[in-house]
Parts: C-alpha cells; sequence; structure tokens
C-alpha cells in the first residue's frame, strides 16, 4: 500500500510540474534561457575577475557585450531576411522552367500542374501587397424590385498621436520584456551564484555538505564547458556553411549560416533542417541542379566533419545522454514550450541528468536519460541468464576477456551474478522451476564463453600478444603424479545447484589450462548417493559454497569427501567470503589444504599443484606469454559443456 501511494505521490507531482511548466512558460522560458547563458558566461566572468575587476562589474561588462553581439546579429539578420523577401519574385520565372522541364519528362503529371498554379497565385499575392496604389473595382449591385436601400456611411476613426504611439510599440513589447527578464535574471544568476548554490545544498539536504559542494561546483564547471565547446563548435559550423554558401552562391548565404549554427542545437534533425531552406532556395535561384547538388555536398561534409571528428575529439561524451533519451527530450521540450524549448532540449536535460548524479532524490533524471550503464555486468549477466537469452552475454564475454583473462571475468562478472542468485534464493524470489531453469541456463552459457575463450586465446596467440592476469597452459608431460590420470581435479556443489555452478566455473578454468576435471552434483554427497560417488583416482577435490552462513553445511561436505578420498587434497572455493578470518577458520575447522575466496587464485593453485612447480601466485598471474606459446586443446566438461 505505501509503495503504491508513493508511486502515486511521484505521478500527482510529475503532473503538477508539467502543468506548472506549461502554463508558466512566458516566466520559465526566459528563466530557463537565462540559465543556459549564465552557464556559458560564467567562465568569462571567472577570467576578468582574475584580472581583479570586481564580480558586479564583471558581470555586467560580459552581459553587455554578448547581447551587444546578440542584438547586432539581429539587425543584420532582419536585414538581410527584408532583401530576400524583395527578391523573391526573381526567381519565380526560374521555377516555372525547372517545373516546365520536370513536366516534359513526364507528361500528364497533376501534381506539377497545380504546383505551377499555386507558384502563379503566390507571384500575384506578392504583386498585389506591393500595389500600385489602383483601387479595386467593384461591380454595382443590381437593385431588388419591393426593397429600397438605406445609404451607410463609414468613417474611420480618428487616431491621436498616443494611439499611433500604442499600435507602434504594442508588438514590441511581448519581446522587449522577455528580453530584458532574460537580462535581468542572467546578470543575479551570475552574481549570486555562491549563494544559488547554498540554497540548493539547503533544499537537498545539509547532511554532507562538502562533498555536495563539490559535485554542484564540478557541475557547473561541467556544463559551462560543455555549452561552450557546443556554442563554439556550432558557431564556427554556421560560419562555414555561410561561407559555403556564399561561394556557391546561394542568396542570403549569412542568414542560412546563422541559421543553420542555431538549428544544430536540435539534436540528429538540425542539420537537416538547417538544409531545407538553402536548399529550396538554390534550386530557384540557379537555372541548373548545380547550386542545388553542391549546396547538399556541403552541409553533408561539414556535418560529417563535425559530428565524427570535432565532436567527439571536444566534447568526448560529455552530454552523457543515450540517443533515445535525446529525441524524448526533444519531443517534450518541443510540446512542453515550442520551437525555443526544440533548441533548449538537450541544454536542459543535460542539466537534469547531471543534476541526477549527484542528487540522489533527482537519481532516476540520470537512471533514465543517462548514457551510463543502467546495470552493471554482473547484473546484466544475472538479467540475461533468468531471462533464458544467453547471446548478449556471450558477446558481453567476449568483449571483456579481448582485454582480460577468464579467471578475471569469472571474479569480476561471474561470481558476483552468482552471489545475487544466491541473494534472490535465499529470500525466496529464486526456487522451484525458476531456480532449475537458472542452473541450466548457467551451464550453457558458460560453456559457450569457455569456447569464445578459447578462440580469443588462439587468435591472441597468433598475434603474439598477451593478456594481463593471464595463466600459463600445462601439457600432459607436466602433470605429476597422480595429476596424469584421467580425472585428477574433482569439483563438487556443497548444498544446492547454485553451489554447483560454481563448481562448473572452477572446473572449466582448469580445463581451460591443460587439466583434466569432471563436475560433481551436490547430491552425490548425502547418505543414498554416496555410495555411488568414485574419488579414488582424484588429486584434488574442491568444494564450492556460496552460502557461509551455515558453515556446519561446509563442514559437512568436507568430511564426507575427507571420508571417499583420504589421500586427495581438499580445496574449499568459499566465493562469497569477504574476510580472511572466515577463510582461516573454516580451513581449521575441517583441516583443508586450501581455502579461497577468488577463482583466479584457485585456478593458479591448482595448476601449482598439478605442475608440482609451487611458485608464488603473483609469479603465476605474471605468466601471460606463457597462455600465448602453449597449445591449446578443447574444453570439455562433464554435464553438457561444449566442446
Amino acid at each position: 500500500m505505501n509503495s503504491t501511494s508513493s508511486t502515486l505521490n511521484a505521478l500527482l507531482i510529475g503532473v503538477i510540474v508539467v502543468a506548472i511548466m506549461f502554463f508558466a512558460r512566458e516566466v520559465l522560458l526566459p528563466l530557463a534561457l537565462a540559465g543556459i547563458l549564465s552557464f556559458m558566461l560564467a567562465p568569462l566572468v571567472r577570467g576578468l575577475q582574475r584580472l581583479r575587476l570586481p564580480r558586479p562589474l564583471a558581470v555586467v561588462v560580459v552581459v553587455l557585450i554578448a547581447f551587444a553581439a546578440i542584438f547586432g546579429l539581429g539587425r543584420v539578420l532582419a536585414r538581410q531576411v527584408a532583401t530576400l523577401a524583395g527578391d523573391l519574385p526573381k526567381y519565380q520565372d526560374t521555377i516555372s522552367k525547372k517545373i516546365d522541364s520536370l513536366r516534359g519528362a513526364g507528361e500528364g503529371d497533376a501534381a506539377l500542374e497545380r504546383a505551377q498554379v499555386v507558384l502563379g497565385q503566390l507571384d500575384k499575392e506578392i504583386v498585389g501587397a506591393h500595389g500600385t496604389g489602383q483601387k479595386e473595382t467593384v461591380a454595382p449591385v443590381a437593385p431588388v424590385p419591393g426593397i429600397r436601400l438605406i445609404p451607410v456611411e463609414v468613417h474611420e476613426p480618428s487616431g491621436g498621436p498616443l494611439q499611433t504611439l500604442i499600435s507602434l510599440i504594442n508588438p514590441l513589447l511581448g519581446p522587449l520584456a522577455t528580453t530584458m527578464l532574460i537580462i535581468v535574471f542572467i546578470i543575479f544568476i551570475l552574481i549570486q551564484r555562491e549563494d544559488l548554490r547554498d540554497r540548493l545544498i539547503r533544499l537537498v539536504g545539509t547532511t554532507d555538505i562538502p562533498h555536495m559542494t563539490a559535485a554542484l561546483d564540478d557541475a557547473g564547471r561541467r556544463l559551462s564547458r560543455l555549452f561552450l565547446t557546443q556554442l563554439a563548435i556550432n558557431s564556427c559550423f554556421g560560419a562555414a556553411i555561410g561561407l559555403g554558401l556564399w561561394q556557391i552562391g546561394v542568396p542570403s548565404a549569412f542568414v542560412w549560416g546563422v541559421l543553420a549554427g542555431i538549428l544544430r542545437f536540435v539534436p540528429f534533425i538540425g542539420a537537416v533542417l538547417g538544409l531545407v531552406f538553402p536548399l529550396i532556395l538554390a534550386i530557384s535561384a540557379s537555372p541548373g541542379w548545380s547550386m542545388a547538388l553542391w549546396t547538399v555536398a556541403l552541409f553533408a561534409a561539414l556535418e560529417g566533419l563535425t559530428g565524427q571528428v570535432i565532436e567527439p575529439v571536444f566534447e568526448g561524451r560529455t552530454t552523457g545522454l543515450t540517443p533515445v533519451a535525446i529525441i524524448l527530450a526533444a519531443t517534450f521540450w518541443a510540446w512542453i514550450w515550442g520551437p525555443i524549448g526544440l533548441v533548449l532540449a538537450t541544454p536542459l536535460t543535460v542539466i537534469l541528468v547531471v543534476l541526477g548524479r549527484h542528487v540522489e532524490g533527482l537519481k532516476f533524471f540520470d537512471i533514465l536519460l543517462g548514457d551510463q550503464p543502467a546495470l552493471s555486468e554482473s547484473e546484466a549477466l544475472y538479467q540475461r541468464i533468468l531471462a533464458h537469452d544467453p547471446i548478449e552475454a556471450v558477446e558481453h564475454a567476449k568483449a571483456f576477456m579481448t582485454a582480460h583473462s577468464l579467471s578475471q571475468y569469472c571474479d569480476r562478472v561471474v561470481k558476483p551474478a552468482l552471489q545475487l542468485a544466491r541473494k534472490d534464493a535465499d529470500r525466496g524470489a529464486l526456487e522451484g522451476e525458476v531456480l532449475e531453469g537458472f542452473h541450466k541456463t548457467f551451464q550453457s552459457l558458460f560453456a559457450d564463453i569457455a569456447h569464445e575463450h578459447w578462440i580469443l586465446r588462439r587468435e591472441k596467440r597468433a598475434d603474439k600478444e598477451g593478456r594481463p592476469g593471464s595463466l600459463p597452459i600445462v601439457h600432459a608431460d607436466q602433470l605429476t603424479g597422480r595429476w596424469a590420470s584421467s580425472a585428477p581435479f574433482v569439483s563438487i556443489g556443497c548444498h544446492d545447484c547454485l553451489d554447483e555452478a560454481a563448481a562448473t566455473v572452477i572446473a572449466t578454468l582448469a580445463e581451460t589450462h591443460g587439466l583434466p576435471a569432471r563436475v560433481e552434483k551436490p547430491q552425490s554427497l548425502t547418505a543414498a548417493e554416496l555410495d555411488k560417488l568414485d574419488l579414488s583416482g582424484a588429486a584434488l577435490i574442491c568444494v564450492s559454497c556460496l552460502d557461509l552462513r551455515t558453515p556446519a553445511r561446509i563442514q559437512y561436505a568436507a568430511r564426507r569427501v575427507r571420508m571417499k578420498a583420504p589421500d586427495a587434497k581438499l580445496m574449499l572455493g568459499l566465493w562469497t567470503a569477504t574476510d580472511e578470518a572466515v577463510l582461516s577458520s573454516l580451513t581449521q575447522a575441517v583441516n583443508a589444504d586450501y581455502a579461497l575466496a577468488t577463482f583466479h587464485e584457485a585456478a593458479a593453485s591448482i595448476i601449482e599443484e598439478a605442475t608440482g612447480n609451487l611458485p608464488s601466485r603473483e609469479g603465476s598471474r605474471k605468466s601471460a606469454t606463457a597462455e600465448d606459446r602453449a597449445p591449446i586443446g578443447t574444453p570439455k566438461l562433464v554435464g553438457g559443456s561444449a566442446e
């Protein structure tokens, strides 16, 4: 009930926040613009402060310079647009000729005919807008018998100077008020940056002020660097587009360059939107098709260079958003705030993701929108096994093993996945058919992973490259004593199929390094099955256990193993042990020869026992090149493992 109430409360709060953002956009939109611009201008303010300039003066200077540049750019754009509007009728003949040529290539095309008619009507409307001062003649209405017409006089209201002034100023009040509001917001945000930070810390919580302060400062620096980098890259992109279009001969190239730079803030489709208008104008202004083709080539080349070379070098992964998150963010902000929201979508979403990484209450933003993996490698492996879909897990394992050894993969990924399974089994979430299905899928999956490791090891040997943490391969002539038998290493699970899965892992490691091994089920240690268990040829027996809460169960299994194979050495694989005290106490309790908590150390100890050569484990970890020099056999496990 509490969980349901919390979910409903969260949904209600989300709906209220979205409604406020929609209906209060007249205020929130200038505030958002001011926030983004303040991130961009903050480094410049800090630079002036380093020159001993007081902060208020530095803020005013930077804001004045920034908005002077914006207003100057807007004035030039207005002139260019006005010139372009006056030149549009000149291109009507060119469009008509191209339509005629296309119609000649395929006569009977009604769509082209309709396009020509529409363009003709557009031309008449444009000419009429610039009219010659002639009045339209209206045909007199014929009198209707029996109806007397009453003359009506229409007088224009006399407007005084004040009314005229109001009519001129009224359309400018909205944009002017918004601009002034943005300027005021920026000035106060930059001047009171530390005060706003402290208030945010107070709002979030004061339990860890040092870390929260460092996190917010780091977030501010990262966002400032990101937005400045994007501004610089998009400005250079727009400048290059403008120069290129001017060289090609597209009219009003300056306008399209500025528009391309601005639209590039729109994710994915910004460059395409920036191409549409200059492409239409290139088709209209040139009698041939070369100008249009050069325009498309210019946009394709510059976007490819910017997106694939420049941005990865200067930005890297600084956005921290997944492609799906960028698309969803663009859709949401465009719905809330229109075209300006489309331009601000990426910066605003980046701010939410950065806050989500540092503020626990906003963590869901980082999970939903951030580019960090939602699950760790071990969690992803566990989930794939539960879903009975091991293909993706095999690919992840293959990618991991290109730079690491199989034993490291077992310790860093497989062991935590088995620990997650152990926890779920202990609380009753993994039992019965689900647990059995997990065990079967795990055995099949790990056999595939071992086979991929064999293939990768062969490729590494051909390339003469070693991997850190690799263990040496044992040849048949290196085996000593009882290790020359058919199955000198036996791996047994202590209690259930999860312990058997861990036993499969260590047996696989032994086989992939040249040592014959077999896996026995935990049921073989019960009184009913113990007589059937044959351990006569075993040189080393490993008892694997993931549940250390009941040491008596481990001691019981160890006693049964000692009774069946008194001459074999005993290894305890306590894969969830976290300290040496647990290993030491259980070793003394059962008089074991080894008690280890990592698969790498266990595999190294098995190799040392098999060869009769007991170097330090540190030396065994460094023998990476020995694995590449040794011939490779195909691993084979008891219990359905793949060749």
